[in-house]
């Protein structure tokens, strides 16, 4: 039996996060106040009809660690950059400013995958690794559908030239050009390539640029400033 899959993207708007966080902060580790970030996750939680121990939190690290979830969790899952789970009704979520959330799905096996795909993350294969965890549930490369969040563009991540190449000999379909003419990187237009390679070709890509957008945090842009969350989860 199919379930609905329910994918959520927050903005800046809507918390009680002072400045420079306002308002929406969902990152518990960019200096805001703890309090502040405890009240925006519990109202997240209530906007999704979900209990908050239901919302699953990573404490990322730009790694390509996946860690399989099945019960609820009160504190954030250490040391990991995606979560996948086959249980219903259990939110996987991914804080981001700038770096690629990514949000997998198999409506048919019923499992679900988040993944947080910073420039090191993506290059180290952090998104294929979170498909095969769903593999490994029951799903099935045809069926999977991913979503690639707000992030970064290429038209305004300027990178160093050697870094560029780097990248794009791990993560091909990468290097791109900046508006101002310079090397860049288009992580999304990477993910897209490698996911395609892989089988998945149901891949849709939120147009927003975080730099671009003033309703979404951006690092780049702001920092310090916070996280915007992105979620997934099985009804």
């Amino acid at each position: 039996m199919t379930v609905r899959i329910r994918r959520v993207i927050t903005t800046r708007a809507g918390g009680v996060s002072a400045s420079p966080f306002e308002t929406f902060n969902l990152g518990d580790h960019v200096g805001d106040d703890p309090r502040a970030v405890a009240a925006n996750r519990k109202r997240l939680a209530a906007t999704l009809s979900l209990p908050s121990d239901r919302v699953v939190w990573m404490n990322q690290v730009h790694s390509a660690r996946v860690v399989t979830v099945s019960e609820p969790s009160a504190k954030p899952i250490d040391d990991t950059d995606a979560l996948v789970t086959a249980t219903p009704r259990l939110a996987l979520a991914v804080i981001t400013a700038d770096c690629v959330p990514v949000l997998l799905a198999d409506a048919g096996a019923g499992v679900v995958g988040a993944a947080h795909a910073g420039r090191v993350g993506a290059a180290d294969g952090v998104v294929l690794r979170t498909v095969e965890a769903m593999l490994a549930l029951g799903a099935n490369v045809k069926d999977i559908s991913v979503l690639l969040g707000p992030a970064v563009s290429g038209a305004n991540y300027e990178v160093p030239e050697e870094m560029a190449a780097d990248i794009e000999v791990r993560l091909p379909g990468s290097r791109t050009t900046t508006s101002k003419g310079t090397p860049g990187l288009d992580l999304r237009a990477g993910i897209t390539r490698q996911l395609n390679g892989a089988g998945i070709t149901s891949v849709d890509t939120d147009p927003r640029c975080t730099v671009a957008d003033s309703a979404l945090f951006s690092h780049r842009r702001d920092a310090p400033t916070g996280r915007f969350a992105s979620v997934v989860w099985m009804e």
